[in-house]
């Protein structure tokens, strides 16, 4: 014996609910790009015939050219076979206005040779975005956020750990052509405890954009590495690691401070990269920092030989990509001495916000990622 009948209030509240799952997966696999696409086609298909018997009534209000709307959004919807559905339609709804319209004598009421070249011009750059999304598999619903999402990701690897009381750090980074992406990035975490600080200021090979995807894919590495080895040993497992990516335009120089926030002896590692350099509280001067090592992604069995140096009170550590110090028109030793000069204005008030204003004075208009990161013991 089956159960009761279902009363029509529940049948009905089933049906409800799995129309609603329908809409809401359609809805998502829309919108990730995996669904089809038929409503947008359909609406598309729809607002043709409309935007036609448009022109056809109010020529004035309503030009032929029109048309090239629903190509333009068809071009961001739709997938290529399906925009091709789409251009059909519109070349037939341009074929019956001309029939319409040619009697009238007035340019702007016809359809001229003009208004067929707007719109095949349009279709076609339209067929293009589709091809690209088709090929690249993001949608452009979604593609903005992954970029956005990715930037966001840059940054919060870049942040720096807070630091205990009488130390003070930033970190400024502007990327070549006022881009939102850069070859240059920062990883950093404590360590031993809370009593280590560990920074690595990495510059890509390349700039801006096209350095962007393996900064990204470094960074990520790198932060994992950080903190998961021992110091000495982490330029070593970094260099492999580029190795095994077999990357056309693969190395990279890097840096990579260890400092005990208790003492302020710190070790520094140097992968092909600039000097850093430390500013000594007592004597006013600043002294390079150059340890000895290659670029990473070179070749094996690379070693990385640190130099030494304590912080003290008042003391700054500065450590920079090349760009901010070298450019084709002005060699490292000119770029280092710029940059000391403008650093010694803020000896006496304080390095406090002082890394976006080094850049802007020293390398504003270089187009080259840029990145400055300051250590200053109070």
């Amino acid at each position: 014996m089956t159960g009761a009948a279902e009363t029509p209030t529940a049948r009905m509240r089933k049906a409800l609910h799995r129309a609603r799952t329908s809409v809401r997966k359609a809805g998502v696999d829309y919108f990730r790009g995996d669904g089809s696409d038929w409503v947008a086609l359909t609406a598309l298909l729809l607002s043709v015939p409309a935007l036609a018997l448009g022109t056809i009534a109010q020529p004035d209000w309503c030009a032929p050219a029109a048309l090239v709307l629903p190509i333009v959004a068809g071009g961001l919807l739709l997938r290529p076979a399906s925009l091709l559905g789409l251009y059909s339609a519109a070349a037939a709804a341009l074929i019956a206005e001309a029939q319409v319209l040619d009697p009238y004598e007035e340019g702007a009421e016809r359809v001229t040779p003009g208004t067929i070249l707007v719109v095949a011009a349009v279709a076609f750059f339209g067929l293009l975005i589709a091809q690209f999304r088709s090929r690249v598999g993001v949608p452009w619903r979604r593609g903005g956020t992954m970029l956005f999402d990715l930037r966001e990701r840059i940054r919060v690897q870049s942040k720096l750990p807070k630091l205990p009381h009488g130390w003070h750090r930033e970190m400024a980074l502007r990327p070549a052509g006022g881009q939102s992406f850069s070859g240059d990035f920062v990883v950093a975490a404590r360590t031993n405890g809370g009593r280590t600080l560990e920074v690595v200021l990495t510059d890509v090979s390349g700039k801006g954009m096209d350095a962007a995807s393996r900064a990204l894919l470094l960074s990520g590495a790198f932060g994992g590495l950080l903190g998961s080895l021992p110091p000495h040993d982490f330029l070593h497992a970094a260099n492999g690691y580029l190795l095994r990516q077999d990357w056309d335009e693969g190395f990279a120089t890097s840096v990579h401070l260890v400092l005990d926030l208790d003492s302020g002896d710190y070790d520094l590692f140097s992968a092909g990269h600039v000097p850093g350099l430390h500013l000594s509280a007592g004597s006013g001067r600043w002294e390079e920092k150059s340890a000895e090592g290659p670029l990473l992604g070179v070749y094996d069995g690379a070693e990385f030989e640190p130099v030494r140096g304590t912080l003290r009170r008042g003391d700054v550590l500065m450590l920079f990509t090349d760009g901010l110090v070298e450019t084709s028109e002005r060699e490292l030793t000119e770029g280092m001495d710029r940059l000391t000069g403008e650093a010694d204005r803020y000896v006496t008030s304080g390095f406090h916000g002082a890394a976006w204003h080094l850049i802007e004075a020293v390398a504003k208009d270089v187009n080259d990622d840029r990145a400055l990161l300051l250590i200053c013991r109070d």
